[in-house]
């Protein structure tokens, strides 16, 4: 299978008008599989966590015993009902709660506002060993401030260049970043908006201030494929996912995670102790005896 890594990435031009969101590349078709694509990427997932939760741990071993610097950041930037929850669940649930750092942003907190734009981030960086997951992250700063005019211009414009020199800074200390852009379409945003107000389970996702962002859906796809051009770089690619279809997006997400692991070449590490002589220890070890 073609690496979905070459085909989902996008480069110096994006324009997501050029991206369908309801296409599904990289998928094999039924002739390949001999089932329906939807059971098939469904069957695929768990065996695809299976693989992804045993590099994560010889990640997570990897620091606790030799100290390996290395550590894994999935970005998941996406408009509104983009799926970054549910991705979150479907490629994040097969992993090791101990070894996995989820944190969630929103609007930014007075604390939060006193300091430069990256603080938060870096406040929020995962530990070696660990793999860490961001929903939403510090593109909200060129996206979302962006278009709601919270600072000026000439402010947003030169986080382009602080964004690539942080990412730079990460990849050289030992991170692996794997930036993910869930991209949806209009419609399908409004069906998933109008399944949060039908579905009493839903709805207290609901939050009317989407609709209001639907306005200016135009603006925001600007933003993004600024945001997309102008971050692509070979240590710190950005990946467009289309993500119309729930089952292909958590597919394409976790074959993303996984080909990044696979390129880290991690194995358990060994021993620092003699393995033989703990061996013999064990061996001769017996019961203490019971008292009379």
């Amino acid at each position: 299978m073609t690496s979905l890594r070459e085909l989902l990435r996008v480069g110096p031009a994006v324009d997501l008008k050029d991206i369908d969101p309801g296409t599904t590349p990289g998928l094999p078709g039924r002739k390949v599989t001999g089932k329906d694509p939807k059971a098939w990427a469904r069957e695929q997932l768990a065996s695809i966590g299976g693989e992804v939760a045993v590099h994560q741990e010889m990640l997570y071993a990897g620091a606790k015993a030799s100290g390996d610097r290395r550590r894994v950041l999935l970005v998941l930037q996406a408009m509104d009902c983009g799926g970054k929850d549910g991705t979150v669940k479907k490629v994040a649930g097969s992993m090791n709660p101990l070894g996995l750092h989820v944190v969630a942003f929103g609007p930014p907190t007075a604390e939060e506002l006193k300091h430069g734009f990256l603080w938060r981030i870096r406040r929020a960086l995962p530990e070696p060993g660990v793999v860490g997951v961001f929903n939403r992250s510090h593109y909200e700063d060129v996206l979302v401030a962006r278009v709601d005019s919270l600072v000026p211009e000439r402010t947003w414009r030169s986080r382009y260049w602080q964004i690539n020199g942080f990412e730079r800074e990460l990849t050289d200390a030992g991170f692996t970043l794997i930036k993910v852009m869930l991209h949806i379409s209009y419609d399908e945003q409004r069906e998933r908006l109008m399944e949060r107000l039908t579905d009493p389970t839903k709805r207290w996702k609901y939050n009317p201030a989407d609709v209001d962002a639907r306005g200016r859906w135009t603006d925001y796809q600007a933003a993004y494929n600024d945001a997309l051009s102008r971050c692509s770089t070979d240590h710190a690619p950005w990946y467009v996912v289309p993500a119309d279809r729930k089952w292909y997006r958590d597919w394409a997400v976790a074959n993303l995670v996984l080909e990044a692991f696979k390129e880290m070449r991690l194995s358990y590490p060994e021993p620092v102790f003699d393995f033989d002589a703990e061996r013999r220890r064990l061996e001769a070890d017996r019961a203490p005896a019971m008292a009379s």
